[in-house]
């Protein structure tokens, strides 16, 4: 792979075969992470790349639109047959650009949004202060309930009667539960606002049926074709037919100048892969990896926020093993074994210590892991954390991760 590149830029071409070897030896367990399938990369790399296109099907501002029209097309009608939505713009260069365009759509600036708290498991464009969308916005923030640590539905409603939001959002980086899409729905009408799903991190079980849909209960839903969706580097906006207008104005112009047309393609492929029965069944492994690998991290005694985990990601909290997030990233990564360190709610470390971890199975389980390659996984990670600042156990254990990985060829036949 990658003859040319190695004969015109050998210093960049090593750099790409080292995290080729990464990706092929470690165990990846970063939750918004996963592996495309080839047809993704040849898409991404193809002719379309060199095609710049701006406006939409039929309304175009470039000639030479003719099999452009077609691609775009093609993807918008099978994210709407995915989804059972009403109208789809796959356009968005990523979610966080998928969330900008819907604030543009349907709010000023100053206008106040309700959001899920980040170190709660929210996303940063869902009212951070430090993002466009606590600056732009008023932002006001709901949160867990601090006894079952899953969203407080009351405190949503109260805070919604008394701020008048005119957008609340729903939809989580590092939330292991389902949501109620329907109950917030019901409150956000109730105060006269939007209700706004992000399923980001869930648009693949969605996709797959093992995870509620927010479609029926949302005025707009925003996602992300990787994460769970495995597939195009890019976001997109599935919306109701009264709201599509204003939605696409502000991808296009508002937002976004020209769409990148090799990410439209290879979102249409991901859009038909998702609605596969192949697909389905790694989704449907999928959740019940996770709940395997919490089994069995609990057994070791890590503690789960929430109790365990409806979807593809734990939230691990790390205080019952007297570790940072920080410490056991690190160690984890020396192991072979990438997570990431991550806030757990009402967190007493700093955002980049943390006092938990967050770890998706989605990527192994693509490659083809299942609840017994778990639990070996689960007495590696235990093994670290046991050894912390022993180099030789670490050591060890990145032999036996490397022998468990080289078991799921990351690609069949190349790699």
């Amino acid at each position: 792979m990658l003859d040319n590149l190695k004969n015109s830029d050998a210093v960049l071409h090593k750099y790409i075969e080292e995290e080729m070897e990464r990706q092929k030896s470690g165990i990846e367990m970063i939750a918004s992470e996963s592996f495309v399938p080839m047809e993704i990369m040849e898409i991404q790399g193809s002719i379309l790349t060199n095609k710049t296109m701006e406006g939409f099907p039929g309304r175009r501002y470039h000639a030479g639109h003719e099999a452009i029209d077609k691609i775009e097309t093609l993807g918008i009608e099978r994210a709407k047959e995915l989804y059972g939505a009403d109208h789809a713009n796959i356009q968005p260069h990523s979610g966080s650009q998928a969330n900008q365009s819907v604030y543009a759509a349907l709010i000023k600036p100053g206008d106040t949004i309700l959001g899920m708290k980040l170190d709660h498991g929210g996303h940063l464009t869902h009212g951070s202060s430090v993002n466009f969308s606590g600056k732009i916005y008023n932002s006001v923030s709901y949160g867990l309930n601090s006894e079952t640590e899953t969203i407080d539905y009351d405190e949503i409603e109260r805070l919604a009667k008394m701020h008048s939001p005119k957008i609340i959002i729903a939809g989580a980086s590092s939330y292991p539960r389902f949501i109620d899409y329907e109950r917030i729905s019901k409150i956000a009408h109730e105060a006269g606002a939007y209700f706004l799903v992000d399923m980001a991190h869930v648009a693949g079980l969605v996709a797959a049926g093992v995870h509620p849909s927010p479609v029926p209960y949302a005025d707009v839903v925003t996602g992300t074709t990787t994460k769970t969706l495995a597939g195009a580097r890019g976001g997109f906006i599935l919306c109701k037919n009264e709201l599509a207008r204003k939605i696409d104005s502000a991808v296009f112009p508002g937002v976004q100048g020209s769409m990148h047309m090799h990410i439209m393609g290879a979102k249409a492929f991901t859009f038909k892969r998702a609605g596969t029965k192949e697909y389905r069944e790694i989704m449907e492994q999928v959740v019940k990896n996770a709940k395997a690998l919490a089994k069995h991290l609990e057994g070791f005694g890590f503690r789960m926020v929430t109790g365990g985990t409806d979807n593809h990601l734990l939230l691990v909290d790390l205080r019952p093993k007297g570790l940072t997030g920080k410490q056991f990233d690190l160690a984890l990564e020396s192991a072979g074994i990438t997570v990431n360190k991550n806030m757990i709610p009402n967190d007493p470390e700093k955002p980049m210590v943390t006092s938990g971890v967050r770890i998706g199975v989605t990527a192994m389980t693509i490659k083809g892991a299942k609840e017994e390659d778990m639990a070996e996984i689960a007495g590696l990670m235990n093994r670290v954390a046991e050894n912390i600042d022993n180099e030789e156990a670490i050591k060890d254990v990145k032999e036996e991760a490397v022998k468990i990985s080289s078991r799921f060829p990351l690609y069949k036949g190349m790699l």
